[in-house]
């Protein structure tokens, strides 16, 4: 593998007579001065800690910069960075813009609630760090279109953390529905059905509890009282912050259906649900939706349910696509094929479940080091393949919101002024949408 040292010498050397420098300037602006990896993590519950776990079982990596709101979160987290690497990180944050402003810091994790990543995300870039963001890359469609244009104008390497896309029994999945083995796909059934998932009740408001700083929390969302349902894990139940499990698994999900099909975006889009199993508690998003996405030829169709675990095929996640000739079935298990038998004929042959290895997001974090490493911007999971699939999340939230079959022409909706009206958000003061 090409080290910075030698990537740096080789580059100085071979742009000396072409009037290069000042564009490498900006291009390696990421880049740490040697070999080692600083890493900063904002946001250390959840998913961010997961990251930064797997990023720091390698020796080239650092920890030094640690930003939470929550004290106590902090502070463990400080801990069991030291049980992991034998020291604790030189600095703590409760803004992550100090954690940003950091020169020592040249690579950021983005592990915060939804509603904070596209400032967060835009703000390293603009700082000239690389960014793991995750996912959803962002919470509008506005947020997603600002933040790709920031990992371009500042050539940050950027890998957002649908780590599905660096495991290879999805990519080996994808490469079968190309062949066209299954004949012609009229439909891709993607499904979360979620029994873990427990219902959430209703909480009365409360005093923000001790060493938690809940204005930095809100951020651009509306002023609220605080709740506990609304902080921490559960504020993906609530609009202000995210957009249900259809923004939660089906990121992950429904980027297969998108990859696999080769599209991007749909002709239109409907969708039906609501609180079916759980109408009185205190999640905004629904607990059960079905959504139809149009393409030329086929559709989508995407079906969650929270607190029950009965999906199709026998699993409570996954993508089918449906062809004239068979199905291919995935999940993270691993993918199979079952055939077409109409008036008793097999119309091709089956294909045996082929096991995952469970390693995503260990290969995710080592092809992000690895383009790091020799500034290649075209990461497995890179802003405009994060924003492809973000947005087609929010559309289909937006159908569900809006009750109407919405017509969109890949930049908005082109029968419904209230529709586009959610498609930028609203950010509460002093926080502002950036402008790029």
């Amino acid at each position: 593998m090409t080290t910075r040292r030698v990537f740096l010498k080789n580059t100085a050397i071979t742009t000396a007579g072409l009037g290069l420098g000042a564009t490498l300037t900006s291009t390696l602006a990421g880049c740490a001065p040697s070999d080692r990896i600083n890493i900063g993590l904002i946001g250390c519950n959840g998913m961010g800690f997961a990251d930064l776990t797997e990023f720091l079982k390698h020796p080239q990596v650092e920890c030094i910069g640690l930003c939470d709101i929550d004290e106590h979160v902090l502070n463990g987290r400080a801990a069991d960075v030291e049980k992991i690497k034998g020291k604790k990180p030189a600095n703590l944050y409760k803004d992550w813009r100090k954690l940003i402003d950091n020169k020592e810091i040249n690579v950021v994790i983005v592990g915060t609630p939804d509603h904070w990543h596209c400032l967060q995300m835009i703000s390293a870039c603009e700082a000239g760090k690389d960014v793991y963001c995750e996912k959803p890359i962002g919470r509008t469609i506005e947020e997603c279109n600002l933040m790709v244009s920031a990992a371009k104008r500042y050539k940050s390497v950027v890998q957002v953390g649908q780590w599905q896309r660096s495991d290879p029994h999805w990519q080996d999945a994808v490469k079968f529905i190309r062949s066209g083995k299954l004949g012609k796909i009229r439909l891709v059934r993607v499904f979360s059905y979620q029994g873990w998932c427990p219902s959430i009740p209703v909480l009365a408001d409360e005093p923000v509890p001790a060493g938690v700083d809940y204005n930095m929390w809100l951020g651009p969302s509306p002023t609220r009282p605080f709740n506990r349902n609304r902080f921490h894990f559960t504020f993906r139940w609530f609009w202000d912050y995210a957009g249900g499990l259809m923004t939660d698994w089906g990121v992950h999900l429904l980027d297969y259906a998108l990859f696999g099909m080769n599209v991007t975006a749909p002709k239109s889009v409907m969708a039906m649900g609501g609180k079916y199993g759980y109408p009185d508690d205190a999640c905004e998003t629904p607990d059960s939706l079905q959504t139809i996405y149009e393409f030329d030829g086929f559709n989508v169709m995407w079906d969650h349910a929270i607190g029950i675990n009965d999906g199709a095929y026998g699993r409570n996640h996954g993508l089918g696509f449906v062809g004239e000739n068979g199905t291919l079935v995935i999940d993270r298990e691993g993918w199979e094929v079952i055939p077409e038998v109409v008036s008793g004929k097999t119309r091709m042959e089956a294909v045996p479940l082929k096991q995952g290895t469970g390693q995503g997001l260990k290969n995710h974090v080592n092809n992000f080091l690895e383009c790091i490493n020799s500034r290649n911007p075209n990461t497995n999971a890179t802003a405009e393949i994060g924003a492809h699939i973000a947005k087609f999340s929010a559309l289909g939230n937006i159908a569900y919101r809006t009750g109407k079959k919405l017509i969109w022409d890949g930049t908005k909706f082109t029968n419904d002024s209230d529709a586009n009206n959610l498609l930028v958000p609203n950010y509460r003061e002093p926080w502002k949408l950036p402008k790029l």
